[in-house]
Formats: C-alpha cells, sequence, structure tokens
C-alpha cells in the first residue's frame, strides 16, 4: 500500500479569510508557528533529545509531567462546549485572538492524508450583520411559507444579533486530486473530507467558548452560497458546509440529557 507519507506534496497551504468592521481591510492570511501563544501550564519539560540524523525533517515533541491535569483540562473543555442561542454583538477577546484561534486550529487539526482541504471564512461585526440581514433573511424568506416566516425571521434576527459568524468551507480540488492520485480510496475522500471539517467547527466552537464566548452551528448552505462568494470574493469552487455563529453570552445553554452510556461505548480487552 502506498504511504501517505508520500503524498505530502499533495497538500495545499490552508488560507483564513477574515472580514469585519473598518478599518479592516479584506485579507488572505498565511499562518506560521510563531504565532502560537505560550501553554497556559506552567510544567516542568523533559530535556529536547539529540537532532536526527535523518535527512528528513521532524516535529520535536516535547512531554509534559501534568499529562493527567492536561487531560481533565482537555475533557472539562469538551463538556462545557455548548450550543447558546441567545447572544449579543459583543465579543469578549479582541478581534486578533479570534483570528488566531481561527488559525491555530486550521494550522493544526487533523485531515486525511494531511490534505488541508478545509477552508475558513470569519466575518465580524457589520460583516457578520451583513450576512445575516442582507443574505440569509431575503433567502429564507423567498423560499419559506408565509405562516412560517415570522418565527424564521425571529430566529435570524438572534444570529445577526451576535458579534461574529466562522464559515466553513471545503476545497474540492484537493479531494478530486486526492481522488485522481489514490484511486483506491476514490470514494472515501469525500467522506473523510466532512470529516476533517467537522472536526474543524468543533475545535474552533470550543476554543471559543474557553475565552468566554457563546456559540451555535448552523446550516443555511446551499440556500446562500452564491451570494457570499459574490460578497466576500470566495472562490465559487469551495462546497460551504456550516456556519458557527458566536458572541458575548446573553442567555444558558438548554438542559442536556443523555443516553445509557453502556449503550454507547463497549470496551474489550481492558486489564483496569
Amino acid at each position: 500500500m502506498v504511504s501517505p507519507t508520500s503524498f505530502r506534496s499533495l497538500a495545499v497551504r490552508l488560507r483564513v479569510q477574515i472580514q469585519g468592521p473598518p478599518p479592516r481591510t479584506h485579507t488572505c492570511l498565511t499562518t506560521s508557528l510563531s504565532s502560537l501563544r505560550p501553554s497556559s501550564h506552567h510544567s516542568r519539560i523533559l530535556p529536547t533529545p539529540p537532532p536526527s540524523t535523518s535527512s528528513s525533517v521532524r516535529s520535536t515533541r516535547h512531554f509534559s509531567n501534568t499529562t493527567d491535569k492536561m487531560s481533565s483540562s482537555f475533557l472539562d473543555s469538551i463538556k462545557s462546549r455548548r450550543t447558546i442561542y441567545q447572544l449579543t454583538g459583543e465579543s469578549t477577546i479582541p478581534d486578533s485572538r479570534i483570528k488566531e484561534i481561527v488559525q491555530q486550529a486550521v494550522l493544526h487539526v487533523p485531515s486525511s492524508f494531511n490534505s488541508q482541504s478545509t477552508r475558513c471564512v470569519v466575518l465580524l461585526g457589520e460583516e457578520h450583520k451583513k450576512l445575516w440581514g442582507d443574505i440569509v433573511k431575503p433567502a429564507v424568506k423567498a423560499v419559506a411559507p408565509a405562516e412560517a416566516w415570522p418565527a424564521s425571521e425571529q430566529r435570524l434576527s438572534g444570529f445577526q444579533a451576535g458579534y461574529g459568524t466562522v464559515l466553513f468551507y471545503e476545497e474540492p480540488k484537493v479531494v478530486a486530486g486526492l481522488q485522481e492520485k489514490l484511486p483506491l480510496y476514490a470514494e472515501k475522500f469525500p467522506q473523510w473530507s466532512e470529516h476533517t471539517n467537522a472536526m474543524h467547527q468543533f475545535a474552533i466552537w470550543t476554543a471559543l467558548e474557553q475565552e468566554g464566548l457563546g456559540a451555535n452551528l448552523q446550516h443555511y448552505n446551499p440556500l446562500i452560497d452564491e451570494k457570499i462568494s459574490a460578497t466576500w470574493n470566495v472562490p465559487a469552487t469551495w462546497s460551504l458546509k456550516a456556519q458557527l455563529v458566536f458572541g458575548k453570552p446573553a442567555g444558558s445553554p438548554m438542559e442536556k440529557s443523555f443516553g445509557p452510556i453502556e449503550e454507547r461505548v463497549f470496551v474489550h480487552g481492558g486489564k483496569n
């Protein structure tokens, strides 16, 4: 079987487009690892091993002696990620931090064969309100039954009241390239592309909530795709998957119930 490593040359640099209120301008951003923020866990780092004699470039991974605490903190972050619909047009963090969160997620969330097929467009402030007021509302009203429109309008106004939206896309050209290079897995690549996009959604959602923001995930595509492409110069080939609405919380998440975990998780061969 062909090693995934041999196809790393297919990977393309992910792009994150940020749109926000003036004086910010529409920019395409490329990211570097230098933007990583220091960890909040001040733990002892083990010495770095000697450089490898291999000619290939390898990443150096540092291990912490606070693994249990870090694991618990990560699980706590997962637990605290909830759907919040009541949002205000304020942010608990600077726009630069929002940009950093999206950049770091796009850099480090995994993808099949390191395809890096996910694209993100971030709309902030008035650009966010333009999306929900000028694009989504007219698109939904055009197809909604007259008697259902008042409720739909109220719901959309709730999204418009937030501070920002992250638009999640997939680049089909990347998927098609992998299908051509690896025909054995051709029928699986579209599904794997959806998987990585979902991981990006989860990672960014969780990270924003850790900064005190509330968020909810919406799916008004494909009704809004063409207007978005024309308004923010998004390539028409990109496939819109979801819209993450966020802002300062003005309410609490709904009560969440859980099915029996014994019916959902099964472990075989455990010793402890």
